[in-house]
């Protein structure tokens, strides 16, 4: 449990910084893979120093200590001018322990032999200062560095500090993506016999010892806001994606003026007119001309005035005759030749007299049909709806709405009267209801509401005898009247 502790313990403080190198687009890093550890440089061997700690520094299978999975973890922070700083958590097991003693079986030409010490776990919490030469010699898959740095180690029971330069190279994949190598040579800081190592012949072996990795780093950190592959602190216009060439600023239109100094960024145009066009030549800005398409006049924003009477043809409504400006530019006309100008004439198309403003009066004939129409509309017994599936009633009202739309401005009184079955107050209340309804099918036909008015009139105005059933019927009836023009004043 306490190895685990102190793993946990390495990896907790590895999450704030690392030991790969990135750059300032993308400031952090974060690396992890698999870790050897290489015991052969402290044991002593009396061949001198690059001999101990060179002449066998890749034999892998005789010396080197690979835990077979996911071992050491690291991020880090670039913090300028090639410079990065970090934390590595790492993680194995020493089961190959070089050792020195010439009276040893097995020992190698040198006086080395390999021991298994057993379970012997090995963590590893180190600090780095590291340098990339990656901008130096301007590259961007080859990454080599030099660090130094400094740690702690636990192995087994014991632990002590100590001090690591080493090397490594990084090849990207991507500008994110990496494969890393390194090694550090981790020079211990350990009494003169550490514990948890072997004394032989008298001759005092140290903990020190090569650290070697391999793994994947991605860079990350890096605030490219608009996406356009320009990182903001390059980025002139860090919240709009743009090109390279204008400093990561967008040019829409592809005129050669930036958005921001382009008085129409959306469309190619001139830098006579800060990058507006002219589509029809006449010396305005589209943006300014209210008729970019054809050439006009300044004093009418760039639009033309063919009939020449002072309004723009886009709001002349007779463009080519010449006309005034309270009649939209058109001459006052009379297209049904009714003597009552199309401007003054409430029926511009349908002949009718100055008395009744242009319009036609309702005839006598259309009266009777108005007559027998509503007469034959029906309803539920006692109630205001229309009889359920009805369809000669929606004839009906379909042929009464006919008639009316061709008096436009004329009024009409809906009226609705009862048998003397009932009460007096609830043959009032149908009566009125009924009216009602038949104004609302009408309108919802589309005729003119301002044009109708509804009521109802009970059993006060029989037109036959309500002693016979044949009275009766005759009583219950709808009946519409013209009660004159709605510019009267009075219904």
């Amino acid at each position: 449990m306490k190895h685990l502790n102190k793993l946990l313990v390495a990896v907790m403080m590895v999450m704030g910084l690392s030991s790969h190198a990135q750059d300032s687009n993308n400031p952090w890093a974060i690396s992890f893979g698999v870790n050897a550890v290489d015991t052969r440089t402290s044991s002593g061997s009396g061949h001198g120093f690059f001999d101990q700690h060179f002449s066998q520094l890749f034999a892998a299978n005789d010396n080197w200590n690979i835990l077979p999975s996911l071992s050491y973890i690291g991020v880090n922070r670039y913090v300028g001018s090639g410079f990065s700083v970090g934390l590595q958590g790492s993680i194995n097991k020493i089961d190959k322990a070089v050792y020195f003693d010439w009276h040893h079986a097995g020992v190698d030409g040198r006086g080395n032999y390999v021991s298994n010490p057993g379970d012997l776990m090995y963590y590893g919490i180190d600090a780095t200062i590291k340098y990339s030469f990656q901008e130096l010699i301007k590259s961007k898959v080859i990454d080599p560095s030099l660090s130094v740095g400094g740690g702690y180690v636990f192995l087994g029971d014991d632990s002590f500090g100590t001090v690591n330069p080493g090397a490594g190279v990084t090849f990207w994949f991507t500008d994110a993506i990496g494969l890393s190598l390194a090694t550090a040579y981790k020079w211990a800081v350990a009494p003169a016999d550490p514990p948890g190592r072997n004394d032989y012949n008298g001759v005092i072996d140290t903990p020190s010892h090569f650290q070697h990795t391999l793994g994947i780093t991605f860079k990350f950190g890096g605030k490219d806001t608009d996406g356009d592959g320009i990182y903001d602190k390059d980025d002139a216009c860090p919240d709009v994606a743009g090109l390279k060439q204008f400093n990561g600023c967008p040019d829409t239109d592809g005129d050669g003026i930036v958005d921001a100094s382009d008085a129409c960024p959306d469309v190619f145009g001139l830098a006579a007119l800060n990058g507006c066009p002219d589509t029809d030549g006449d010396g305005i800005a589209d943006k300014d001309d209210a008729c970019p398409d054809v050439a006009g006049l300044a004093a009418l924003k760039g639009c033309p005035d063919t009939d020449g009477d002072g309004i723009a043809d886009k709001d002349d409504k007779c463009p080519t005759v010449a006309g005034p400006k309270e009649n939209g530019g058109c001459p006052f006309l009379d297209a049904d030749k009714d003597g009552v100008a199309d401007k003054d004439d409430d029926c511009p198309t349908v002949y009718g007299p100055a008395s009744n403003r242009g319009c036609p009066e309702v005839t006598t004939e259309a009266l009777e049909d108005l007559k027998v129409q509503a007469r034959a509309v029906y309803f539920n017994s006692g109630k205001a709806t229309f009889k359920t599936g009805d369809k000669e009633t929606q004839a009906r009202l379909d042929a009464i709405k006919q008639i009316l739309i061709n008096y436009p401005n004329a009024k009409f009184s809906i009226e609705g009267h009862t048998d003397s079955d009932g009460s007096e107050k609830f043959n009032q209340k149908l009566s009125e209801d009924r009216a009602a309804a038949v104004m609302n099918g009408l309108i919802e036909r589309g005729v003119n509401a301002d044009n109708l008015v509804s009521q109802g009139f009970g059993e006060s105005k029989p037109v036959a005898s309500n002693k016979t059933a044949a009275g009766k019927a005759q009583n219950r009836r709808t009946e519409i009247r013209h009660i004159g023009s709605k510019y009267e004043g009075k219904l």
